[in-house]
């Protein structure tokens, strides 16, 4: 007898009036229909069942921080920095272990199982570090969290810096992180690369570098990333993210740059939220939007993700760690708006985070782990339009948050009383 069968949901590829079988934290069945005998049975109702939502790009160390000590007020990506080291010394360990608990318990409501964050390491204490490889396990049950060791001043420029990532990888932080166009020089920039690549490639690490997040035609740090990657045999372990440089680059470059970029297999992690904020701050007009070339890496064959990148920190006020919100985000400033390419932005805040994660047990398939969102949407684009209402979050077979249906209460002049109004459902709109 199964644990739990979900029936009558709709799945992300479009099938519906599915079923899915969960046996011991599992999933045991996945079918149209199944009628099997269960300790308990949840109806979906034709809504969307989808795999936990994902976030590639984060940073946890400085979330919910917003204020301290400080409001950013150029809100520029460089003050937000230097704002940040402001704030570093004042930094407790039981401050960032409290925000970040919360931010997790946020995340869960929203049906975000999955982080990947960066954490600071030219701070020599590696009090960030520690915070989070504590709140790692504490989280593990409902979360899984990848660290990445990332050097915010830069690995070169920071003093201590290299000896900090190390150490903290020795402490157990899952990636090597980096920030070349944060180096003194261009040539600082792509020593960086290399020398961090190397020690990936020497310690079996993936990795995720912060490049050429500027919007600096000239900052082309990625293709030193690709160039590294195959030179290494790093291939599908490595991300780039940001890459709004790409934005204002010269279209032949590009051209060459992309193919460069699907040989090394690299994953590329868009953040929308936060690059249409920061970017184009020294513009007038027309100013740029400054996120990365999404549809084309796409259509390259590139693995593209979005990333919430911060909530309420020294270089973003709002947030609420919601990726459908991401999504949305992402979705308008690449003008994706094909039905095709909206699914695709669905994805980019599901499965291909997880890939770039390397999450094997992520997804809707018999064997892996029993984790998903029911969403009160009946598609992906749905779900995006509506920043629709989770339902029930699953973890391993167990239902660790939940939600009332979202509805209005209408009483309307010439209408009946007490008419209820779903927006994901068709609404069709009286004439008497």
């Amino acid at each position: 007898m199964l644990d739990l069968l979900v029936i009558n949901a709709t799945l992300a590829d479009g099938q519906t009036r599915m079923s899915l079988g969960v046996q011991a934290g599992r999933i045991a069945e996945v079918g149209k229909g199944l009628n099997l005998p269960s300790h308990e049975t949840l109806d979906a109702q034709g809504q969307l069942l989808t795999a936990p939502f994902v976030d590639a790009h984060f940073h946890m160390d400085a979330t919910l921080s917003y204020g301290l000590p400080r409001v950013n007020q150029s809100g520029t990506l460089l003050e937000g920095i230097a704002l940040w080291g402001e704030l570093k010394p004042q930094l407790t360990q039981d401050a960032l272990i409290e925000r970040a608990l919360a931010y997790c318990d946020w995340a869960v409501a929203k049906g975000l199982l999955a982080i990947r964050t960066h954490v600071d390491v030219c701070d020599p204490r590696l009090l960030a570090v520690e915070a989070l490889l504590q709140v790692k396990r504490q989280v593990a049950p409902y979360i899984d969290m990848q660290l990445v060791a990332f050097p915010q001043d830069g690995v070169l420029r920071a003093p201590g810096a290299l000896d900090n990532l190390k150490r903290a990888i020795d402490m157990g932080v899952d990636v090597v992180g980096g920030i070349p166009h944060f180096e003194r020089t261009m040539q600082h920039g792509a020593d960086s690369v290399r020398l961090l690549c190397e020690l990936a490639a020497e310690r079996g690490l993936l990795v995720d570098m912060h490049c050429d997040e500027s919007d600096d035609p000239l900052s082309r740090h990625v293709e030193t990333l690709a160039a590294e990657t195959h030179r290494l045999g790093l291939h599908g372990r490595v991300t780039g993210s940001h890459l709004t440089s790409m934005h204002s680059m010269d279209n032949y470059y590009v051209s060459k740059l992309i193919p460069l970029m699907a040989e090394a297999k690299l994953h590329v992690v868009s953040n929308p939220l936060i690059n249409i904020t920061l970017q184009g701050r020294h513009d007038t007009y027309p100013k740029r939007r400054g996120m990365t070339r999404v549809p084309e890496l796409l259509a390259a064959g590139i693995n593209v993700a979005f990333g919430h990148d911060c909530v309420m920190d020294p270089w973003y006020s709002l947030g609420s760690g919601d990726m459908l919100e991401v999504a949305h985000m992402g979705l308008h400033v690449a003008q994706m708006t094909s039905q095709a390419a909206m699914r695709q932005c669905f994805n980019a805040v599901t499965s291909a985070p997880a890939r770039a994660m390397q999450l094997e047990d992520h997804g809707l398939e018999v064997g892996k782990s029993a984790d998903f969102v029911l969403l009160q949407a009946r598609d992906p684009i749905e779900a995006i339009r509506l920043r629709a209402t989770r339902l029930a979050v699953y973890r391993r077979g167990q239902c660790i948050a939940s939600s009332p249906p979202a509805q209005t209460q209408l009483n309307l002049p010439g209408r009946p009383a007490n008419t209820t109004f779903m927006p994901n459902f068709t609404h069709t709109r009286s004439t008497t």
